[in-house]
């Protein structure tokens, strides 16, 4: 194990836990920024996630999204593989996907023009620590090497670090979203 993984993996450690008291101590309606921001996006490609563990919910703010234009959940085909987007509509059928998230039973593919990031913790660079995985990283390198995206990670900002253990591979978020406002990078 190098220094910076175990650098991280302290990092997580301590972010894991701030994140499940914003989450035990969460109030309606914490997706209301996220919604708004949205609002001014219509019709645009659009991807979310579908909230495990202790993440913040983005599904009302997808739900309103997916009147509007395409919503798509990410999908884990490999390790060490980007994640391709399946469509997604409230109600769909939803099946069991890796890590405890559901994904579309069936569906288009779609190339989302904003992504909404889940994180384990964020800083005020645009610096996101996630599970470890890599698969936002390599999938938003990939969708901006193909043109413009929109990196949006949303966050209890309970989940704001000072400053993160980051890599030379590790993708910068382009703003955040929290329940309490955005915050523009």
């Amino acid at each position: 194990m190098t220094d910076l993984t175990a650098i991280k993996a302290e990092a997580r450690k301590t972010a894991f836990a701030r994140r499940k008291e914003a989450h035990a101590n969460h109030r309606p309606g914490r997706a209301g920024e996220l919604s708004s921001f949205l609002a001014g996006h219509r019709g645009v490609p659009i991807a979310g996630y579908m909230p495990i563990r202790t993440e913040i919910d983005p599904l009302p703010a997808m739900a309103e999204a997916a009147a509007y234009g395409p919503v798509g959940v990410p999908v884990i085909e490999a390790e060490g593989k980007p994640l391709q987007f399946r469509a997604w509509e409230p109600d769909c059928a939803m099946t069991d996907g890796p890590f405890g998230a559901k994904v579309p039973a069936a569906g288009d593919w779609i190339i989302p023009q904003i992504v909404i990031v889940p994180l384990v913790a964020f800083d005020r660079k645009g610096g996101r620590l996630g599970y470890g995985g890599g698969f936002y990283d390599r999938t938003l390198e990939l969708l901006r090497a193909s043109g413009p995206v929109l990196a949006v990670g949303f966050a209890y900002e309970a989940q704001e670090a000072e400053d993160l253990p980051l890599e030379p591979t590790d993708q910068s978020l382009d703003m955040i979203i929290t329940e309490q406002g955005v915050i523009s990078l």
